[in-house]
């Protein structure tokens, strides 16, 4: 029920897309937030990673899923999330260049956690993360050819926070303008396009009678 009433409340919403810029010659802007929970799923433990990537301020791929392992801390989990997140980053990299378009670089990656992001930016390993899956540490490549820059954010400002846990209406309606806006002015679109037609029929039936040669 919470479900159906969610959907008839947001019925006229829609996707943000108000681009920063995109004028020719400049660099396309990637900014990826990325979070997780910690053991969010009851049954076997799993953390809940979630991530939105931006291109010049438009959310253009976005996820919510459950992590393959289970993590043993919450660095540990938010690793694994910034990691998972960074490969979606490649692969919008690797599109866009292919297209011939000028992609700004680093691409920013925010993460609130910091011990997450110690371990990104070190390829050293102890006897607390070296047990973590060999795949995940492409990142620290990446830091270090400066293509990422991982950047702490604060929990409260983490747009990707609400992909991962159940948020409190504050925290909701916070984060909400980042993703989707009412189409209210779709709705003043239609009538000026509806009057347009009224009018073109109108002409037409005006002109109706009259011969062409």
């Amino acid at each position: 029920m919470r479900v159906i009433k969610f959907v008839i409340d947001t019925a006229d919403y829609g996707l943000k897309v108000h681009p920063t810029h995109t004028s020719e010659g400049l660099e396309w802007k990637l900014v990826l937030y990325s979070d997780s929970d910690w053991a969010g799923d009851k049954d076997d433990r799993k953390s809940i990673i979630g991530h939105i990537l931006y291109v010049n301020g438009v959310p253009v791929t976005w996820s919510s899923r459950g992590q393959k392992t289970v993590a043993l801390s919450s660095a540990e989990a938010e690793y694994i999330a910034a990691s998972e997140a960074v490969r979606e980053v490649l692969f919008v990299v690797q599109m866009l260049e292919f297209m011939k378009v000028p992609v700004e670089m680093p691409v920013t990656v925010h993460v609130d956690n910091m011990g997450a992001i110690f371990m990104l930016e070190n390829k050293s390993s102890n006897k607390r993360t070296r047990h973590v899956d060999v795949r995940y540490r492409f990142v620290t490549d990446w830091i270090e050819k400066k293509l990422i820059e991982v950047v702490f954010v604060r929990t409260k400002e983490n747009i990707s926070d609400g992909f991962t846990k159940n948020v409190n209406k504050e925290t909701y309606q916070n984060h909400i303008p980042h993703y989707v806006q009412e189409r209210s002015y779709l709705k003043d679109d239609n009538i000026a396009h509806e009057r347009d037609l009224d009018n073109e029929s109108k002409n037409e039936q005006s002109y109706g009678g009259d011969e062409v040669d």
